[in-house]
């Protein structure tokens, strides 16, 4: 089982996550709930298994935005949704778009995909893992495709969580950790992350700068060789804490898990921006 494991069944799962950020029945859901905003979505959908909780616990756990940007929405998203409520439309929302993905499929394509990734998400370690421990104490959905994306949820959270850990081992902050990672693109996507998160110029500047000052960076905001080196470490640090999973599962029963959401997540990248700022990347055929 190697660390790469890891990382290739998150290019897996996430997707089947990722539709409760990015498609319309996602936005209807929350909307007759009496949510609107994509925002109010994404912060009151992915905070709502912690409870009412303020803004310095999701600053903490969500790392790469803007405190202020997480103001904005905490504690006042509470007035509008309560966390039960948000959590309920959060998953029904998720569950309208991915059946409307699956709907020719036999139920087996998706039923045996979903027991295979809940009998990982069953199995993450949680301690220091806050996200991930949050949404692993939600009660388990019986229907298949919500029972398909609440594991993909617990099992990109776990790996989320464990990203966090590994970037603070690097002693690199949430701005930093976005800023360095637009630097692997040249700066390409910054007119999206940047906004996205939630930083300032004069905040993403001065990032940029400390990133600079330790040789990860160059002036014009690309990744130095260094830089690059020190980011394959973070990246390889997290798939080693999001290995877990995949190896009580067994190598057989993974890989069997990733051959049967492959053809789901390929539906799933129809719904599906390209320059998003989870990072997600589509795949690239033959690679």
């Amino acid at each position: 089982m190697t660390t790469s494991t890891a990382r290739r069944l998150w290019s897996l799962f996430e997707p089947l996550h990722a539709v409760t950020y990015f498609t319309p029945q996602a936005a209807e859901a929350f909307e007759a709930a009496g949510l609107t905003g994509f925002w109010r979505r994404y912060f009151a959908g992915r905070a709502a298994a912690l409870g009412p909780i303020g803004p310095g616990p999701v600053t903490a756990a969500f790392f790469g935005f803007a405190p202020a940007m997480v103001t904005r929405a905490f504690p006042s998203v509470w007035s509008r949704i309560s966390p039960q409520d948000a959590v309920t439309a959060r998953a029904a929302g998720a569950a309208a778009a991915l059946n409307d993905l699956f709907t020719d499929l036999p139920p087996s394509a998706v039923a045996d995909a979903a027991d295979l990734l809940e009998a990982a998400a069953r199995s993450v370690d949680t301690p220091g893992r806050v996200l991930a421990a949050a949404h692993a104490d939600l009660p388990w959905p019986t229907d298949p495709v919500v029972r398909l994306w609440h594991a993909a949820t617990i099992l990109r959270e776990h790996r989320g969580d464990g990203h966090v850990a590994a970037l603070l081992t690097a002693g690199v902050g949430g701005c930093e950790s976005l800023v360095w990672r637009v630097g692997l693109d040249g700066g390409r996507l910054r007119e999206v992350t940047q906004p996205a998160r939630g930083w300032t110029d004069e905040e993403w500047e001065a990032a940029a700068g400390r990133l600079e000052d330790r040789g990860w960076l160059t002036a014009s905001g690309e990744v130095t060789a260094e830089g690059l080196a020190a980011y394959e470490g973070v990246e390889a640090l997290t798939d080693r804490l999001a290995a877990g999973p995949w190896h009580r599962l067994g190598e057989a029963d993974t890989e069997r898990c990733a051959e049967l959401l492959a053809p789901l997540t390929a539906r799933t990248w129809a719904v599906l921006p390209d320059d998003n700022p989870i990072p997600l990347r589509r795949p690239v055929p033959g690679q």
